[in-house]
């Protein structure tokens, strides 16, 4: 009787009426009315439709007698046996039965949650076979031998592991199983990607060919000797290839590398660690790669050296192809991308002018690094692509901060992106934070290998990412949209914001640090919150890269169409990504996946990344002309994505309402029809002038500098140290080897004092002021160039002779200040006159047209 109440119990709670036939159960007099025909399923089951909700079927054994009355017995009605079974999760209980009892009734759904049960244990189960059929067995002995009892105290045992293992069973059936698509359409897809990957490097390749073949045309560099190549390196690339030329001429690599680490023989009376301080892991690479590889015996150094830059530089310009295909989907954005990045190179790269520049090294390692990182954004990249964008992002990322000495500034720009992007919940926070691990792992494994360089420890980046990383331990779980989940979310912002300041001061305190100091002078000056009379601060705001970019640099990107479609691009994925924004603001969920048809590509986290990316590195750009070798690139990428997308016309389509024509049809003609017809009128305007570049053959001509260096090589002392502008010493040290007192690098506090007291020589100081400046540096020899002396430039008071009049004292400066004059003449004039106290400190030796050579003299002799 117990047993009777306990059935009844159960299926009033699963909605069945006490004393009424549960889901399946036969009656007294037959089939329970309005089940339907009963039909064979597979195995030899029998299904039959459910009368009570919910309309589901269900399939049962086969048995005889099925449609037989059933009969009562002793035993509990066999519902709770299948329940058992049921709750065991192991398929249907296998039991005795008696002569004429029948198939007990069977509660709504058993049987479809004993189905999908089997299934989850043959598709997930790892335990052996016999454990199964040995649990079975098990509980069919005890539901016939000790009875009800046994039974009861089976389902109070299983009750707890029914609920973890029905939520996996749900888990498992809600998950879609993907279908295999069909052979022409992975043919399709193949031949897309083939044809991609291809035009991808194929486009590098040209353009790599497209600069030696540029270069050879300007310098005429194959007709040229060793000296007249290598004076064609000015400024600071002079010093970077001398370094590759030390590499070359030490008898180890070893050896090489403790000579640079410990180099006494640039600079006079200074050590430095040239690999830390100037960066030269492309010049150790590029020496190891040129005696290990033989190519000493096919190439010349020069050529082996150039030839790594311009096929980086393709690397480059492949990597851009590649990020712009990933977001546009399509391989035609990245032929646009290329096309307008070598039509606008003026404002793209600096590689025709400056070859061993450090940004030309590193910016494609940072390219890379950004189509793995767009890549890996992507929401329905799969666990290999995902995968491989990891160790690709991880691998560029380091190789990036050990090329520049600035790379750690622009990935705090990009981590504050990411930081953004975060915050607006655009994206799942696992992924950001796995990109700030690899920022951590980066900092510290460059800190060891560079020598411990105390700026990266001192770097925002570092700050940055050790905030986010305390913020997010101390995040509380809140559900979103939620006025509570709002106002964490600004809470978070601001401890954030508070924590990198606070840590970055912490750690300016305790780690001593020198490098970059001058930079916050800098910006002080440059945003008008100080002002100065300092000549290296004032000479650093003359230079044409540091000042705002001129109009002509906007009308050559105008010229080129690129910059109103970037600005299109650009507007319509900002409003689209703040519509985004304010919906997920309000609490309303997005879909994850993002079809053509939702028409709204601002919920794309990849495309939102590149947009906050791209505006920080634009601003920046508007204020440093410098930095639009960041930005120009990023402008060819979005502008030639955004045509080419469907997805940004389907977006502009539905804020125009467009109801004439189809908008998908519509956006998938114009996302063919604007790059196609870009492209004819890039190419009819542009192609000639590539190729008439490349026809026209150009020499490089400075028979002065040439003459110099052979005197030098030809007259001086192997211990001379010699005297004179910072660019001028990069060549003598380049063309000569000889020891040198200046450097044209500005990320050292000690020479750039040096340059400031070198460049007294231009300035109106008597010539014992100058003597005593020489010769505590240990300089042997002066060199005067006329064309510094008698500069005349365009702008007035950015002139050299300028700029040292100011720091001074000798002309007035800003209102208030007094005019001082200078009873000595300007000595770079005065002493070309050859006439008392001049003569009795410098003795002329050689000159030219351009320059004067001066040897200091050790003993000074008074002449009337």
């Amino acid at each position: 009787m117990k047993l009777m109440i306990f059935s009844e119990s159960k299926d009033e709670r699963r909605g069945t009426p006490a004393g009424r036939p549960a889901f399946g159960r036969v009656g007294r007099r037959g089939r329970v009315p309005g089940a339907g025909r009963r039909r064979r399923g597979r195995g030899g089951r029998e299904c039959r439709p459910w009368a009570g909700p919910p309309a589901q079927s269900s399939c049962l054994p086969a048995q005889a007698g099925l449609g037989a009355p059933a009969k009562r017995s002793g035993r509990p009605p066999l519902p709770a046996l299948w329940f058992l079974g049921r709750r065991a999760g192991r398929g249907w209980p296998r039991h005795r039965r008696g002569a004429g009892q029948e198939v007990g009734a069977r509660r709504p759904g058993a049987v479809l949650g004993l189905r999908r049960g089997s299934a989850t244990r043959r598709a997930g189960d790892s335990g052996p076979r016999g454990t199964r059929r040995g649990t079975r067995a098990s509980a069919e002995t005890m539901a016939e031998e000790e009875g009800p009892t046994v039974e009861l105290r089976q389902r109070k045992k299983l009750k707890s592991s029914e609920n973890k293992e029905s939520v996996k069973e749900e888990k498992i059936s809600d998950t879609p199983i993907p279908e295999r698509a069909p052979k022409h359409v992975l043919f399709q897809r193949f031949a897309k990607i083939f044809i991609g990957c291809l035009a991808a490097v194929t486009s590098g390749m040209m353009y790599a060919l497209y600069l030696s073949a540029y270069h050879e045309r300007k310098f005429w560099f194959s007709n040229r000797q060793e000296l007249e190549r290598e004076i064609t390196f000015q400024g600071d690339s002079a010093i970077y290839y001398s370094y590759y030329k030390d590499m070359l001429k030490a008898p180890s690599f070893e050896r090489g590398v403790y000579e640079l680490t410990h180099n006494n023989k640039t600079v006079s009376l200074k050590t430095i660690n040239a690999v830390q301080q100037m960066s030269l892991y492309p010049e150790l690479i590029a020496s190891v790669l040129y005696q290990a590889t033989g190519s000493n015996e096919i190439i010349e150094p020069v050529y082996f050296y150039i030839g790594i830059v311009f096929g980086l530089q393709g690397i480059y310009v492949t990597a851009l192809f590649v990020t712009s295909w990933l977001m546009s989907g399509t391989w035609l954005a990245g032929m646009l991308t290329v096309a307008w990045f070598i039509i606008n190179r003026v404002d793209t790269t600096r590689i025709e002018y400056s070859i061993p520049l450090r940004e030309n090294w590193a910016l494609p390692y940072f390219a890379c690094q950004i189509a793995a990182l767009t890549g890996y954004l992507k929401s329905n990249l799969n666990t290999y692509g995902e995968r491989f964008c990891y160790l690709l992002m991880s691998a560029s990322t380091y190789t990036f901060m050990m090329m520049w000495e600035y790379s750690h500034y622009l990935l705090f720009l990009q981590a504050i992106s990411l930081f953004l992007l975060d915050s607006f919940s655009l994206e799942q926070s696992d992924k950001v934070h796995e990109v700030y691990k690899i920022y951590i792992f980066s900092l510290f494994l460059g800190y060891l290998l560079q020598f411990e360089n105390s700026a990266l420890l001192v770097s925002p980046l570092l700050s940055l990412v050790v905030a986010l990383m305390l913020a997010k331990c101390l995040q509380l779980n809140v559900k979103k949209g939620t006025f509570i989940a709002k106002i964490m979310k600004v809470i978070n912002f601001y401890l954030v914001c508070t924590l990198t300041v606070t840590l970055n001061i912490i750690m300016k305190m305790f780690v001593p640090h020198k490098e970059n100091g001058h930079m916050l002078k800098f910006l002080e000056v440059k945003f008008g919150l100080n002002m100065t009379k300092n000549f290296t601060m004032n000479w650093l705001l003359c230079q044409e890269s540091l000042q705002a970019p001129s109009q002509d640099f906007f009308l050559r990107l105008t010229q080129s169409s690129l910059l109103p479609f970037y600005i299109l691009v650009l507007i319509i994925c900002f409003l689209s990504m703040m519509q985004v924004i304010f919906r997920r603001i309000g609490g309303k969920s997005l879909k994850e996946t993002i079809t053509l048809e939702d028409e709204r590509i601002g919920g794309r986290p990849e495309i939102i990344y590149h947009v906050i990316h791209t505006i920080l590195l634009g601003s920046l750009a508007m204020v440093i002309e410098g930095l639009k070798y960041l930005w120009t690139p990023y402008v060819c990428m979005l502008a030639a994505f955004g045509v080419c997308s469907p997805e940004l016309w389907m977006t502009l389509f539905k804020w125009l309402r467009l109801r004439t024509v189809h908008p998908v049809l519509l956006a998938l003609i114009l996302s063919m029809a604007v790059p196609t017809i870009i492209g004819l009128s890039l190419w009819k305007e542009f192609f000639p002038r590539l190729m008439t570049e490349l026809m026209e053959l150009q020499e490089f001509y400075d028979p002065d500098t040439v003459e110099l260096m052979t005197w030098i090589k030809r007259q001086a002392p192997v211990a001379a140290v010699f005297a004179g502008s910072p660019q001028l010493m990069g060549a003598i040290k380049l063309c000569t080897g000889w020891m040198v007192t200046s450097l044209p690098l500005y990320n050292d506090d000690d020479l750039l004092k040096r340059n400031e007291n070198i460049y007294q020589i231009y300035s109106k100081r008597s010539a014992e002021d100058i003597y005593k400046i020489l010769t505590s540096y240990k300089a042997n020899y002066l060199i005067v160039e006329d064309a510094i002396c008698n500069e005349v430039g365009t702008t007035r008071g950015c002139r050299v002779k300028d700029l040292l009049d100011i720091a001074n004292g000798h002309v007035v400066c800003e209102e208030g200040d007094k005019l001082t004059y200078s009873k000595y003449g300007r000595f770079c004039h005065e002493v070309k006159i050859n006439y008392s106290p001049y003569v009795n400190y410098f003795t002329r030796v050689y000159w030219n047209r351009s320059y004067f050579v001066y040897k200091i003299n050790t003993v000074i002799s008074f002449q009337s």
